[in-house]
């Protein structure tokens, strides 16, 4: 396969998802601030269950903190709403036919320190009633290895670029066309090696 070839094979697959277009649905802070209100929780009640602190909690629905996947799956089950509701809002259809110029970003994820760690591009917002969440992810370093714990299971598989997984204390290189499987509950951190690199991710909450 020449270089060009290479080039054009992973244009097919990703699209143009290194793009800066806006977020174009509703804020994540703003989904959790809804449902929070709408169950009469205050952000005290929503600490003692979630473990986070206030201070957190109000950072992340005013959009000041970019809340990772895990934050995302721990706030979903106290709120006692669908993961992907949070992710990338309430869908209305049986089934989502989304092309590579129609994916829409629904989410951007940062570190504590307020480095961006992922960009995300849902390929299925429409389905109603989901239980898995298909993303197209736009991965940066994570030089802290800043690891999660959460529910659920998680499938990835490299597209584009260098991917470093710690998955508890196994490390990973992967490659385009490698994947991982793991259960979510496991310590993990997934991470571009250098620069950035592109997946899909498949994350079933549990």
């Amino acid at each position: 396969m020449t270089m060009e070839q290479h080039e054009d094979r992973y244009d097919i697959l990703t699209g143009d998802i290194s793009s800066s277009e806006p977020v174009t649905v509703e804020a994540v802070g703003e989904r959790i601030k809804n449902i929070r209100e709408a169950k009469g929780l205050s952000y005290d009640e929503l600490a003692n269950v979630t473990g986070f602190d206030v201070a957190s909690l109000e950072k992340i629905e005013k959009n000041d903190i970019q809340p990772q996947l895990g934050t995302l799956v721990k706030l979903s089950k106290a709120l006692d709403s669908a993961f992907s509701r949070l992710v990338s809002g309430v869908g209305s259809k049986l089934y989502s036919v989304t092309r590579k110029n129609e994916r829409k970003i629904v989410s951007r994820s940062t570190s504590t320190k307020g480095k961006k760690l992922y960009t995300y591009r849902s390929l299925a917002p429409e389905v109603k009633g989901r239980h898995m969440e298909a993303l197209v992810v736009t991965l940066e370093e994570n030089p802290e290895q800043e690891t999660s714990v959460h529910e659920g299971e998680e499938f990835i598989y490299v597209i584009n670029g260098t991917v470093i997984a710690k998955i508890d204390q196994d490390i990973f290189e992967l490659e385009p066309g490698d994947s991982i499987y793991y259960l979510s509950t496991t310590p993990h951190m997934v991470a571009a090696k250098e620069g950035k690199a592109d997946i899909l991710a498949v994350l079933y909450e549990g």
